[in-house]
């Protein structure tokens, strides 16, 4: 394995993704998706990616369920047990 511009890219995409890395590697990473069509495919897929996950987990439990497993976790009666 090499340690070109896209191996950096690699390392810092999810950190640029989660908008964690610091001014210089965002500015690196920046630079690097504006010239190399591989990795500006990778991050447009992995963006996406997640918006399609934040999407999916924001499907809403059924009345009650979240009631119900606050109660199991602090109920040590229940001993993460739920009663029937």
């Amino acid at each position: 394995m090499g340690h070109g511009p896209c191996d950096k890219c690699e390392e810092l995409l999810h950190g640029y993704l989660d908008r964690e890395l610091s001014e210089v590697e965002h500015a690196e990473a920046e630079a690097h998706l504006d010239t190399c069509d591989y990795c500006r495919r990778r991050y447009r897929f992995e963006s996406q990616l997640r918006k399609y996950i934040r999407l999916s987990a924001e499907e809403r439990m059924p009345p009650g369920l979240l009631d119900k497993l606050a109660q199991l976790r602090t109920d040590p009666g229940q001993g993460g047990q739920a009663s029937a």
